[in-house]
């Protein structure tokens, strides 16, 4: 669809004093903006919709704080919930477009484009004459946070060490908590301006400056490396590794594995080909099972039945337009607090922990939150109801903290490193895409269900977070501590480990492919790209994949293959420089996982190593 436009040449345009750490950070930090984003307009839409000027010009309407507070604002129900819930049909629809789009023209690329698209809804809001204005920008906004939505936590888990995409997506989703609480904030200080329009248009001109900024560092950030090294720039990408992860040297050993495993990974998936939308239910079905869930049950534990009618609902219970608002702005700074265990604590402790524990959390918080909004109801409009308004608002900060902590980053993490390269795409912007279906169920029938059973609908969120733990606890494989090239390994797939060094005409991921890797310096890898025999080698040369079919396309390739037990067995004294490797050879180990739930994976005789012949090759696949 989009390959016309698929990208022929790449340059870093980062400072190179920013090599390290403070790119690997600032990276992570500016493009989760794109995130944050979301969280910013989750708030302004919240907080506009308690205005009365606002109410006036979008809904025709013509009514006062009291009356808004009565909950008699003269609003259609049904009209409110397709306002809040627009936005997510087009980002169901752009998560699904960017999943080409950030494989053939990039994650940076489709990061951009998100913002792009974010700055013209923004723009369109500003000026906003009337309703159907409203629904078009917000369907437009919908377009970039639906991109967004689905680039940046690839791009995270793309970046991020193995031992610390949790803190990476921590990171992503802080940003995201962040935008709500400054739209939350900025919402507050312009109520003041009050009964001007400003009231709620400014809040979109911020919308607008933070689009800015985000279009204009995605002209800075680096691409993905593994994008990269798939997509023809080898060198360029073992070189962004380096400047990500070892101060800009090329020849870190650290580096140069993690370019290894990479490389073995897209060796292997390239014969296999790109991963078709059916082969995520019947190769990848597990992956695809809890990729599904985690997004699901993210929005039926009933975060944005809350956010995006936090001030109102504060307003149920009893507190005024100004008061529900300040302490919106409070909620959204203890939503922020939750993600810091996360990004502490999510890559020692693991996923499923604090899933479960979210699980449990969420149920004491959403009792709590109902039993209370059940008496306040049963009181009258006054003072009366204050002392249960304030165990509400309590209750929302607890609630909002362990979701910040559990349910609120961790489907994104899930989502976006289950998936093996070659289904990576596909399998967030499917993850994503529920996401946005559920998240426009839970807006569009929280209007009418507050309206039907008050209370009762939190108690209705309490069942859906019962569920999620026992899925949880049933189905979720614990995922950390493993790079994005042996997950397959938690999900019972074979685990295969590709020597890079062939010869001429020898293995490699893309074009002439990479021989052997000469480590000597950025040039001298791209001269030795697709050819030569140079015994100045330096680096490993082994990468690792797990996946089913792998070891079909290991066999296709004409690679041996032995189980882990007997490599260990056998070459428990014998290092990787005593195995001899003319200009073609390859080595291969496997691992067979007894009882996986997935395709087990055929090996050839134990113990036997295929020396590969040159006569041999022919009618293999070249790289």
């Amino acid at each position: 669809m989009f390959a016309g436009l698929k990208r022929s040449s790449y340059a870093a345009r980062y400072p190179r004093w920013m090599v390290g750490k403070p790119l690997l950070y600032s990276s992570s930090a500016l493009a989760s903006l794109g995130d944050a984003m979301f969280g910013y307009s989750q708030g302004i839409i919240a907080a506009a919709q308690v205005q009365p000027s606002f109410i006036r010009r979008m809904y025709g309407s013509d009514v006062t704080l009291q009356q808004i507070q009565a909950g008699d604002d003269g609003i259609d129900v049904f009209t409110q919930a397709i306002v809040v819930a627009c936005l997510n049909l087009t980002a169901l629809l752009a998560s699904y477009l960017s999943a080409y789009i950030c494989d053939i023209m990039g994650r940076r690329t489709s990061i951009r484009i998100g913002g792009i698209l974010y700055l013209v809804a923004s723009l369109i809001q500003i000026f906003m004459p009337n309703l159907a204005t409203l629904i078009v920008g917000r369907c437009i906004q919908g377009l970039g946070v639906g991109m967004l939505s689905m680039t940046v936590p690839i791009y995270q888990c793309e970046i991020a060490p193995g031992h610390g995409r949790g803190l990476f997506v921590a990171i992503e989703y802080l940003c995201l908590n962040a935008g709500y609480a400054l739209s939350a904030w900025v919402g507050y200080g312009f109520f003041f301006a009050m009964p001007r329009e400003i009231s709620w248009r400014g809040p979109y001109i911020v919308q607008a400056a933070l689009a800015v900024i985000l279009i204009i560092w995605t002209f800075i950030l680096p691409e993905s490396p593994r994008w990269l090294i798939k997509n023809g720039f080898a060198s360029q990408g073992l070189q962004t590794l380096a400047d990500l992860h070892a101060g800009g040297d090329a020849e870190d050993p650290t580096a140069v594995a993690s370019f290894s495993a990479i490389e073995g990974a897209i060796i292997l998936e390239d014969v296999m080909g790109i991963a078709s939308w059916g082969q995520l239910f019947t190769q990848y079905t597990r992956r695809t099972a809890v990729g599904i869930t985690c997004q699901l049950f993210a929005q039926f534990n009933g975060i944005n039945a809350i956010l995006y009618f936090l001030p109102e609902n504060l307003t149920r219970a009893g507190f005024d337009i100004g008061q529900s608002l300040l302490y919106a702005g409070a909620c959204a700074i203890v939503y922020c607090a939750g993600t810091i265990p996360t990004m502490l604590c999510v890559d020692r402790w693991g996923r499923r922990k604090f899933l479960l524990t979210g699980s449990a959390g969420l149920v004491c918080a959403l009792a709590l939150i109902g039993g209370l909004q059940f008496h306040a109801e049963s009181l009258p409009l006054g003072p009366g109801r204050i002392g249960s308004a304030d165990g509400i608002f309590a209750g929302v900060c607890i609630y909002l903290f362990i979701f910040g902590a559990t349910w609120g980053p961790i489907p994104w993490l899930l989502g976006a490193e289950v998936f093996p390269l070659r289904a990576r795409a596909k399998g967030m912007a499917l993850s994503t895409s529920v996401n946005w279906i559920s998240n426009f169920i839970i807006a569009f029938i929280t209007p009418p269900l507050f309206a039907t059973l008050g209370a009762g609908y939190y108690f209705l969120l309490l069942g859906f977070t019962v569920i999620s733990g026992i899925v949880v606890y049933f189905v979720y494989p614990e995922t950390a501590g493993k790079t994005l090239e042996e997950l397959g390994e938690v999900f019972g797939d074979g685990e295969v480990l590709v020597d890079i060094r062939g010869g001429e005409g020898g293995v490699g991921a893309v074009g002439d492919g990479v021989g052997r890797m000469g480590m000597l310096s950025d040039g001298s890898l791209e001269k030795k790209v697709g050819g030569g025999g140079s015994e100045e080698l330096v680096g490993l040369g082994l990468g690792v994949v797990s996946e089913p079919g792998a070891m079909q396309a290991a066999e296709s390739l004409g690679l041996g293959a032995r189980h882990r037990h007997q490599r260990e067995e056998e070459d428990a004294n014998t290092s990787l420089s005593d195995i001899p490797l003319d200009a073609d050879d390859v080595g291969v180990e496997a691992k067979d996982e007894v009882g996986s739930s997935e395709e087990t994976l055929p090996l050839r005789a134990q113990g036997e190593s295929k020396h590969v012949e040159e006569e041999e090759t022919e009618g293999h696949r070249n790289f």
